[in-house]
């Protein structure tokens, strides 16, 4: 990590069918191997899935669900004499985002149905209800933090 200054943010450009940043680096999370066609292909597939299942407008969805997936607490190491604490700090929103972006797709993948679009479709409805394994991550990750409360005078 650069002493001298910290590494400049990139501008994403917003996705070509709904013009949403955050479906844009969602879409650049997903990707493998450069594949953004692919991506994208999961990403529209999986919000027609949303749109046909009865909601109205997939992109209200999959921003509810990254709005019940976002962390506002977290753990972070911190020695103290000897002695290693979890301590309990809040997170910043580009961080939370990307945590939440990172969960979505990391439990989408670890789902069973056969196809990825399939996954995603069926990850997005589920957290956007608050249910599903990304939204049990982050009450995972606020329950570690109100357990480690105690440390909390230990913030940096």
């Amino acid at each position: 990590m650069s002493r001298r200054h910290s590494a400049e943010k990139r501008e994403v450009l917003p996705d070509p069918k709904f013009g949403d940043t955050i479906v844009s680096k969602f879409m650049n999370c997903l990707m493998y191997d450069g594949k953004k066609s692919v991506a994208e292909g999961i990403v529209y597939g999986a919000f027609d899935r949303i749109s046909e299942r009865g909601s109205a407008d997939p992109v209200r969805v999959f921003h509810e669900a990254l709005g019940n997936v976002r962390p506002h607490l977290e753990v972070r190491s911190r020695r103290v004499g000897g002695a290693t604490y979890q301590v309990p700090v809040e997170v910043r929103h580009d961080r939370a985002q990307a945590l939440a972006i990172r969960w979505l797709i990391n439990a989408s993948r670890a789902r069973s149905e056969f196809t990825m679009t399939d996954r995603l479709a069926n990850e997005l409805m589920d957290a956007s209800n608050n249910r599903g394994s990304a939204v049990k991550k982050r009450e995972d990750t606020h329950r570690m933090a109100e357990a480690n409360k105690a440390f909390s005078h230990y913030r940096w």
